[in-house]
């Protein structure tokens, strides 16, 4: 999948491949429909049911335009600002899995902070409340081989783009510690 520079979106020929129109070609179709003036939901309702566009191809096309047009800021989502981070990790799932639901093993790369999971599926997910009681982390967890995983972190309703984008390199930086954890832990 390709991706255009321009706010980081998925590239011309993708969105043309799954959609049958260049992002150039939606941005007219909405503007023309006067979507500038209406709120998320309502956009992705014309594009869905209006145009017969799948439900995830209406959501990014939505977001899309109003990125392009001004209505919303990176990270933006409805219900506040959201980041996400990834990391491959050579190490089984359920370790990988541990290092994050272990209280004492979660501390040796994230520090001493008071999470609250409200609901795990070992191996496979966790939802949380972060530390400042007002955010929240979404951490799901995918086989990649027998000694191979990955992790992605989304962290929800953050307040403000500078809060996103210093969350950002704060999650890279913490995946990138864990994944240093366990090579170093694996390999005794």
């Amino acid at each position: 999948m390709s991706v255009s520079n321009k706010f980081d979106r998925i590239g011309d020929d993708t969105v043309k491949a799954k959609t049958g129109k260049l992002w150039q070609e939606w941005f007219k179709i909405l503007d023309k429909a006067r979507t500038k003036k209406m709120n998320h939901k309502e956009i992705f309702t014309f594009i869905h049911s209006q145009h017969g566009v799948s439900k995830w191809w209406s959501r990014m096309i939505t977001v899309a335009y109003e990125r392009e047009r001004g209505l919303r800021e990176k990270y933006q989502q409805p219900e506040g600002y959201e980041i996400s981070c990834s990391k491959i990790i050579a190490v089984p799932i359920c370790a990988l899995y541990e290092y994050f639901y272990d209280a004492k093993k979660r501390e040796m790369w994230l520090g001493k902070r008071k999470i609250t999971i409200r609901k795990a599926t070992k191996s496979k997910s966790m939802r949380i409340t972060w530390s400042n009681g007002k955010t929240n982390l979404d951490v799901n967890f995918y086989k990649k081989g027998n000694n191979k995983s990955q992790i992605a972190v989304q962290h929800s309703k953050l307040t403000d783009l500078k809060t996103a984008e210093k969350m950002k390199p704060y999650w890279k930086g913490k995946l990138e510690k864990l994944n240093q954890l366990c090579k170093f832990n694996c390999s005794l």
